[in-house]
């Protein structure tokens, strides 16, 4: 099944299908950014997927295919940003270095989170991983800002720009590796879709913002509830993504970013 709608002077392509299908028919050096959500190798069926097994060889056939599809298709001042777990990221850094060679790595970023659960046997895990890439050393990279954990002092700056809020004042800074200001969905947010492993928009924004420009083409090969598509829609992008489950689609049509079904066609 395939969707495409358009975007103001862009588009939206969203595809149900297995991701390897969609990327063969992509042309090389195609894409300016790609952010996948990917699968983290719990083991366990859940509503909306089978996620892969925590097996290194099974980790490996399914990702190595992917992620040098991923390269070939990024074009060459592209960059890519895969989110996932501590269970199988050692083993992704090693694909992706393969892949895209330890050169390109450029950071490895946090996204800390509060939610409810914890252990006696060892630390609560809150915290995904995002292992972002480029494919050469000139990439798109737009810094993005956050709250300076520093409190200014009472000979503040006059070339400074300050803001306040509840907390009280502050300047801005460019952000760093560790996002702590980014909370999980609530169970009451009203971007929920119901999609299992969904993730806060304001997250993939931040990604986008950094990666990419108006204009750009954004992909997502793990699309779940497409929520990348709707910020893309949101920060005129154009997008092209899939997910391998049919549902995925009324997903998609709950959060307006389609009104009809086309025909399948092949990506120029």
């Amino acid at each position: 099944m395939i969707v495409k709608e358009k975007n103001g002077e862009g588009f939206l392509d969203l595809r149900i299908c297995d991701n390897l299908e969609l990327m063969a028919e992509i042309k090389d050096n195609t894409i300016d950014l790609i952010y996948c959500d990917i699968l983290y190798g719990t083991g366990r069926k859940f509503a909306d997927y089978q996620d892969l097994k925590p097996i290194r060889s099974e980790i490996e056939s399914h990702y190595i295919p992917r992620i040098k599809e991923m390269h070939r298709i990024l074009k060459p001042t592209g960059s890519i940003y895969l989110q996932m777990d501590s269970r199988i990221s050692h083993w992704v850094r090693c694909i992706m270095d393969g892949v895209f060679s330890y050169g390109n790595f450029r950071n490895e970023l946090v996204w800390c989170y509060k939610s409810g659960g914890s252990s006696d046997n060892g630390f609560a895990k809150k915290h995904d991983t995002i292992l972002f890439y480029s494919k050469s050393k000139i990439y798109t990279f737009n810094p993005q800002k956050e709250k300076s954990y520093m409190k200014p002092t009472s000979g503040k700056n006059p070339r400074q720009k300050y803001y306040s809020d509840k907390d009280g004042v502050y300047t801005l800074v460019n952000a760093k590796d560790w996002w702590i200001d980014i909370g999980m969905l609530s169970t009451d947010a009203k971007e929920r879709t119901g999609y299992y492993s969904q993730k806060p928009k304001e997250l993939i924004e931040r990604i986008i913002k950094s990666g990419s420009n108006e204009g750009d083409l954004v992909a997502d090969f793990y699309s779940g509830s497409f929520t990348t598509a709707e910020v893309c829609k949101d920060l005129k992008r154009n997008f092209i993504g899939c997910d391998i489950n049919p549902n995925c689609f009324e997903k998609a049509k709950e959060r307006g970013l389609f009104s009809f079904t086309d025909k399948p066609t092949n990506v120029d």
